[in-house]
């Protein structure tokens, strides 16, 4: 990243802050709406990356939380770099909270960038068999006839997966415990589709943004923004690959000035890059202030709760047992003082049971008489 940056500083020395700065102000309605409009398409595509892949994985989460968690995926880790493990761990934390193991989410993240990739093959290969002479721009020394080779081997692979998921191929298993298996033919065409669109739309940024005069059409644009893009990727450089995109783009497009490039590619940085990284890091303030809630609320002890609702403990159980042994004692205790009062009295208290019994019973005769 720091030869780019260097060979980027050098390039940028032949060109005037002031002449960038008048194409941007030069930039009419119709190119900045363009260009927001081709913004929001790509990153509705990147969306559909995750869809696919839930989908893949038999999980239904709402469209709602795919896209936020998308965007805020794409977001961090087009500016951040090493696009692979931080929007792993972004999309760990999302999809976590919905129920998904962690051998579910690799899955999901793996199948994301090869959806990607998928896409990245099949549009590089249709380029480079319509133009196989825009690689000359940037590679000088390229031949024709090897470069539409390249492009037919390119859409090979892409035919091949195809074939794989239509006849149901094994799965390709990778040691004892992990196995590849070929999505169904439906979610296979879904990714053929999605993974062109997204690259599509985030070239139209910068067609969007370049002016007429000297524009090489938009199929040239779209093979340099490929070969700058994957090599961005493949480099991990941070903030979308700063120097790589520009350097390749300048080389790319020698019919163009500088300039309008250099115009281009900030408006590209500007609605791919930079707007989309501050919506991202409010939406995960957000998440992250509603998941603390969340904890909070789950486990705070719950106040004057009722006495049976609390598990009885050790102490209470024997302070129990010992409240029922005073009230059996209290109410032996009577009888205790009773038969201690009869057997003091003797037989002079038993006689006077006895009359008082007699008496009753005479009663009880004279009134049946």
């Amino acid at each position: 990243m720091l030869v780019s940056i260097y060979l980027l500083y050098n390039k940028l020395q032949n060109i005037s802050l002031e002449d960038v700065i008048l194409r941007l102000r030069a930039l009419s309605f119709r190119h900045w709406a363009l260009a927001i409009i081709s913004a929001l398409f790509s990153y509705a595509a990147l969306a559909g990356y995750d869809r696919i892949a839930l989908r893949h994985l038999g999980k239904h989460i709402s469209w709602l939380f795919i896209t936020l968690c998308s965007f805020t995926t794409y977001a961090l880790s087009h500016n951040i770099g090493a696009s692979v493990f931080s929007g792993a761990l972004v999309r760990y934390r999302a999809y976590s909270s919905k129920g998904l193991s962690g051998a579910e989410i690799a899955i999901l993240v793996a199948f994301c960038s090869f959806t990607f990739i998928l896409g990245t093959l099949l549009l590089f290969g249709i380029v480079l068999i319509l133009r196989p002479d825009v690689i000359n721009l940037i590679y000088e020394e390229s031949s024709e006839r090897v470069i539409f080779a390249i492009g037919c081997g390119l859409l090979t692979i892409v035919g091949l997966y195809i074939l794989g998921s239509l006849l149901r191929l094994r799965p390709l298993k990778i040691g004892a415990k992990v196995q590849l298996v070929y999505p169904k033919p439906r979610i296979v065409f879904q990714q053929l589709l999605i993974g062109p669109l997204e690259l599509l739309g985030a070239t139209g940024i910068i067609y969007a943004a370049l002016p007429e005069s000297g524009n090489p059409g938009f199929i040239v644009v779209l093979a340099v923004f490929l070969a700058s893009f994957t090599a961005t990727l493949l480099v991990n450089a941070p903030a979308g690959g700063l120097g790589v995109l520009e350097i390749i783009f300048i080389k790319g497009m020698p019919t163009m000035d500088e300039t309008d490039v250099i115009a281009a590619l900030i408006v590209f940085r500007l609605l791919y890059l930079i707007i989309p990284l501050i919506i991202s890091v409010f939406i995960v303030a957000v998440f992250e202030a509603q998941q603390f809630i969340y904890r909070r609320l789950k486990y705070r002890p719950i106040a004057n709760a009722p006495a049976e609702a609390a598990p009885p403990t050790a102490g209470a159980e024997r302070g129990e047992a010992q409240s029922e042994a005073i009230k059996q004692e209290s109410e032996a205790l009577p009888l205790v003082k009773k038969k201690q009062q009869t057997e003091e009295n003797g037989p002079a208290a038993k006689s006077t049971d006895e009359t008082a019994a007699k008496t009753q019973a005479e009663q009880k005769q004279q009134e049946i008489q």
